[in-house]
């Protein structure tokens, strides 16, 4: 299938999102957020909320959760400094609840069989994204890893595509972007590759099919 976006052949880079394409952690952000909720004594957000503020980076899903909305305007900024930091340390306590989408090793072994290079480019904060990706067994697959706060800007700015595309030595049209969001959707189209867009994902709510990315799978094993 990803052929056909690539006239006959297979690109020779393909970049990731982490949260809501590769793996789902709502499981484990939406207890660290209750966690931080509850320790300032507010009732906790549940996972079905915190799966539509996810997407934007841990201090949005943060302020986001202390205005109990997607709009967060009205939080102040001092107080939304103090809950980040107590969700960061909630967050680092453990990854148990955090799982493998269907179809995700499938298609990573095929692409390293194949000789793909591979990255991923998320608004995670760096410092959680190697052992996370080490603790579930992905590590290995990725030369690059570019987290929220690698770089001075986050998706949907496509800086963090440039610079692991300019690292692999990879052009545009032989590259492709895969992700859950209209962040993803955006940051890939700004950067001018192909969009690959799964619907199993964290889109605030929205359906990604949206989003218009080159081509929607429901699971990325369809794509080997």
């Amino acid at each position: 299938m990803l052929e056909r976006l690539f006239g006959g052949q297979l690109p020779k880079l393909v970049i990731f999102d982490l949260d809501g394409t590769l793996l789902d952690s709502v499981p484990d952000l939406s207890a660290a957020i209750d966690s931080m909720l509850l320790g300032l004594g507010r009732p906790s957000a549940g996972v079905e909320r915190v799966r539509d503020w996810v997407g934007n980076g841990s201090m949005v899903l943060v302020r986001r959760a202390l205005a109990g909305s997607i709009d967060h305007a009205s939080v102040d900024e001092k107080e939304a400094e103090l809950a980040h930091q107590a969700f960061l340390q909630a967050y680092s306590g453990g990854h148990e609840l955090t799982t493998l989408y269907p179809g995700v090793t499938a298609f990573l072994n095929a692409l390293q069989q194949h000789g793909v290079l591979m990255a991923v480019a998320t608004n995670k904060p760096e410092r959680f994204v190697a052992p996370l990706l080490e603790e579930k067994g992905l590590l290995g697959y990725f030369r690059w890893l570019v987290g929220g706060d690698t770089l001075p800007v986050q998706k949907p700015d496509p800086a963090a595509l440039h610079w692991i595309m300019q690292q692999a030595g990879v052009g545009v049209a032989d590259t492709l972007f895969v992700g859950d969001s209209r962040n993803d959707v955006l940051a890939g189209q700004a950067a001018g590759v192909k969009v690959v867009a799964v619907s199993y994902g964290y889109n605030h709510g929205r359906p990604v099919s949206l989003e218009n990315p080159d081509l929607l799978v429901d699971s990325l094993d369809v794509l080997i």
